[in-house]
């Protein structure tokens, strides 16, 4: 049997098993209204694992599971009552009834597997950005969330941000014209690099002496931490031997097995801003360019040309992203401002150039005196609270899995497309690049033995 044959049918007997109703219903028992506390299990408590607990603590925290046995007892520490667990297979199946929610911080080559399972037991799940390792977990997850009435968010945290509302308000009331082009730049390099770039971003933890220059997995494996589960970190992933090059965290980011480099860490926030404005999707053509792939490690400087079609009165867009070194021919040209980071909306009449944290309407001499729209998108209470209060009462969350999963197939494509090496044309509902069979390998990959999707 071919490739593709092996994989169209493994996709239909998984989406069959999601389709047949085994996600269990909510878990409402102890969290019947918007005063009383979740009880909430924490997969992974260091790193993001640590921020994450923080913005939930005033909730119930009541396991902890961690491959690293010191963020668990450094987080029990706090959380004294709480269960600890070192394997979150296990505790699901010791300590499900215990919760009513789970916050997932791992690595992202375990986010599917850990977020399947909290589905899978009727518990409202918050899983850091990106939500799966491949656009083929991503397609499971988001149906299968589709399934069930629990409360979904992604931890894109900026989605909550006000700064982000006022450039849809000004896009969505044709303050700039109907837009058809966007460029998303990152300075951000999470990936292969020569020295000379890696100087550039020397300060960063991530890029030690070691990382520097690395085009391979090292051939000389180091003694296991005794405090880490090395076997449980690497899950589904194919095996390898221990090394300080992929953990602590964030060095794993730029291995093909483990992350997907700069677009799947900072494609979640940098290019969450014009999927929302523009209502994107799924886009019908991916065009990458870059270094010569890698088989081992993402590159650190790329630029993906994304091809959407018209949808809901807006018309086609073309979404550019550049990471790295990588910027729009306007802003190397200086005719915009100079952000080391941004999202720039070209539209018919003009121009919107947003960060993280402000914006500004270009060319700023042709919008003297102009009157902004009152702010009518309601404010949201904060991205952490937003999930705790839909997971008590059944509201909605924006970043839910069905808009982060259209989100992180599409910043996905982005990588397959640089790996397969050609422009892709998307057909969506198959999950296939049509003229690219190579393709295939990227979209979806077989789990280590003892690792499956529920």
């Amino acid at each position: 049997m071919s490739r593709s044959s092996l994989h169209r049918r493994h996709f239909l007997k998984t989406a069959a098993v999601v389709g047949s109703g085994v996600f269990a219903a909510p878990n409402y028992l102890r969290a019947r209204n918007a005063n009383e506390k979740l009880n909430i299990a924490m997969i992974a408590c260091g790193g993001r694992g640590a921020a994450n607990m923080r913005a939930v603590e005033s909730e119930n925290i009541v396991a902890l599971c961690d491959v690293d046995q010191t963020a668990v007892d450094k987080a029990a520490q706090k959380h004294k009552n709480a269960l600890k667990f070192t394997d979150f297979r296990q505790l699901f199946d010791k300590a499900s009834q215990r919760f009513d929610a789970v916050v997932i911080s791992t690595c992202e080559h375990t986010h599917a597997i850990a977020t399947l399972m909290a589905l899978h037991h009727g518990k409202h799940v918050y899983c850091e950005k990106p939500l799966t390792h491949n656009i083929w977990e991503a397609r499971v997850v988001r149906e299968a969330a589709a399934k069930t009435k629990l409360a979904t968010q992604m931890g894109n945290q900026n989605h909550a941000s006000e700064n982000f509302r006022r450039v849809i308000e000004l896009i969505r009331t044709d303050a700039i014209g109907p837009v058809t082009e966007v460029h998303v730049w990152v300075s951000r390099a999470w990936g292969l690099q020569s020295v000379e770039d890696a100087q550039k971003y020397e300060n960063h933890p991530a890029f030690k002496d070691e990382m520097v220059g690395l085009t391979d997995r090292p051939k000389d494996p180091m003694t296991v931490p005794a405090h880490l589960d090395w076997d449980l970190w690497l899950g589904p992933a194919p095996q390898r031997p221990f090394h300080s090059v992929y953990v602590p965290g964030p060095k794993w980011y730029r291995w093909w097995d483990f992350g997907n480099g700069t677009m799947s860490d900072l494609g979640s926030h940098w290019n969450d801003l014009p999927f929302w404005a523009l209502k994107l999707k799924a886009p019908i053509s991916v065009e990458a360019q870059g270094p010569k792939p890698h088989p081992e490690i993402a590159p650190a400087s790329m630029q993906v040309i994304y091809e959407f079609p018209a949808r809901d009165n807006m018309p086609a867009v073309k979404l550019t992203w550049y990471q790295g070194t990588l910027k729009p021919a306007l802003w190397t040209e200086k005719k915009i401002p100079q952000w080391a980071n941004g999202i720039l909306f070209i539209g018919r009449k003009g121009m919107i150039l947003a960060d993280y944290g402000k914006h500004i309407l270009l060319p700023e001499k042709d919008f003297e005196g102009f009157q902004r729209p009152e702010p009518f998108l309601e404010k949201s209470p904060g991205h952490y609270a937003e999930w705790i209060h839909a997971c008590k009462t059944g509201a909605p969350t924006l970043s839910n899995f069905e808009y982060a999963g259209w989100l992180t197939e599409s910043n996905h494509l982005g990588n397959v497309a640089f790996r397969a090496g050609q422009k892709l044309l998307w057909d969506a509902d198959q999950m296939k690049a049509t003229n690219c069979p190579a393709a295939d390998a990227f979209i979806r990959r077989e789990y280590r033995k003892g690792w499956k999707l529920v």
